[in-house]
């Protein structure tokens, strides 16, 4: 995230900031369950007569047959199971898992044997399912923790006319209660307690992190040392400048308590040997072909001024070497786009000049 996305007109910044932390937490549930798993090989409703009267025609059950390495087997399950099969757009030939407790039905993929056949979508082919039909299966599910708060907390539609209008509207995004959260995280800690759950800390990255005020400095601390909290790395170029929302002057626009929890990394900057390489790669993405000279000519420009600098001439050299009718740039183009533009440092420096500040 960027420190300036905390400003929001819709919910309260520290809100923002916990939205990203619970986003980059992540739960790993491992469940054991009894599915039936194999690649359909018959897919047949069976319609009954309406017993609520009239001409139409209703599914009383559906036949399924699921084709493993050691067998087969077919199934009559309930026309609920139907309904989810068209979702999930099943068809003959695809190897799917049912889960014989809840019914819920997976695509896995479709089955390898029709590799050979030209489909105008890319499918992902899977091999056929080894072992029985009805198996015990262990089932990994990846969550977020900010996926189960919002789960938890979008409120179930009723009949009435609210909870229908509420549905049909864009729904308002709004805030989480902190008691949700505790509660959440309860179950969770009791999950991983039990076995159930594994909880894998990711990276959450605050870029322009001098964007933050007191407020949002004072939050992260608090939130920096609860026990599901991942790794946060903060990056900022500013130097000693004020904290945002205050008079006081701080290394970094951060308050000095929060840069006590934190390892400071230590940044050297680049050699002309590493300038060079760096922009070769990129000419190399940009498929812009240097010459040898051209490109260290190109790394004397970034050391003397920046690498941003050097970067952004890649492009203007390019096009003044195509208008003379070159595909190979060299040295001459770089050092005419170098007169024909200025970069941060000589543009303030003339500014300077040109205030009188500089004789």
């Amino acid at each position: 995230m960027v420190g300036s996305e905390v400003y929001s007109t819709e919910v309260k910044k520290t809100e923002i900031l916990m939205e990203n932390f619970r986003r980059a937490i992540g739960l790993r549930i491992k469940e054991n369950k009894e599915v039936y798993e194999g690649e359909v090989t018959e897919l047949t409703p069976e319609e009954t007569e309406n017993p609520l009267g009239g001409y139409g025609r209703t599914i009383s059950h559906v036949v399924i047959g699921l084709k493993t390495t050691k067998g087969s087997k077919q199934l009559r399950l309930d026309p609920q199971i139907y309904e989810a099969i068209q979702k999930e757009k099943i068809s003959v030939g695809d190897v799917i898992y049912i889960e014989s407790s809840s019914g819920a039905v997976k695509r896995v993929g479709r089955s390898d044997a029709y590799a050979a056949e030209f489909d105008l979508e890319a499918e992902e082919y899977v091999p056929l399912p080894k072992g029985d039909v009805h198996k015990k299966k262990e089932i990994v599910q990846d969550v977020t923790l900010h996926d189960l708060d919002v789960s938890n907390a979008r409120p179930q539609g009723g009949q009435d006319v609210m909870s229908m209008m509420g549905q049909m509207m864009k729904p308002k995004k709004t805030e989480i209660t902190e008691k949700l959260r505790t509660e959440i995280n309860r179950v969770v800690n009791r999950y991983i307690d039990q076995g159930v759950a594994e909880l894998v800390p990711g990276v959450l990255f605050i870029d322009e992190v001098h964007m933050l005020d007191i407020e949002c400095f004072t939050y992260l601390n608090r939130a920096l040392e609860s026990s599901l909290s991942p790794i946060v790395i903060f990056a900022t170029n500013r130097g000693v400048c004020t904290i945002r929302g205050t008079d006081v002057v701080s290394p970094h626009g951060v308050p000095v308590d929060l840069l006590d929890r934190m390892l400071i990394i230590r940044t050297m900057p680049y050699s002309l040997e590493e300038m060079v390489q760096i922009l070769s790669i990129r000419a190399g993405a940009e498929n812009t072909e240097f010459d040898d000279a051209a490109l260290t000519a190109l790394g004397e420009v970034g050391s003397r001024t920046s690498l941003r600098y050097a970067v952004q001439m890649l492009t203007p050299c390019r096009i003044l070497a195509e208008t003379i009718g070159r595909t190979c740039i060299e040295s001459t183009d770089v050092n005419e786009v170098d007169q024909l533009f200025f970069d941060a440092k000589a543009s303030a420096r003339l500014l300077a000049k040109s205030e009188g500040f500089l004789k």
